[in-house]
């Protein structure tokens, strides 16, 4: 169920990203960077860093640049500590 979970958080947070992105371009309303970093801390660390690469997206901001790494291995960790139980 955890899997299904985390895939599923994962590629919303890479399509949020490509919304976000397209939305910029056509100077349109964006979705706010702190839900980004929701959905990210929330398990969708790896989907979000793969769509800020992708889509050069946000890898101006430091608050993505370094916060997403460190969202993806704080989640590694409770990933790891949830399979355990």
């Amino acid at each position: 169920m955890l899997l299904i979970y985390f895939a599923l958080i994962n590629i919303i947070s890479f399509l949020l990203f490509a919304i976000d992105k397209i939305k910029a371009k056509k100077n349109q309303w964006r979705i706010p960077e702190s839900t980004l970093i929701l959905v990210s801390f929330l398990g969708g660390g790896t989907g979000s860093l793969i769509g800020m690469v992708v889509f050069k997206h946000k890898l101006s901001k430091k608050k993505f640049t370094l916060g997403i790494p460190l969202i993806i291995i704080l989640n590694k960790f409770l990933e790891i500590f949830l399979f355990i139980l």
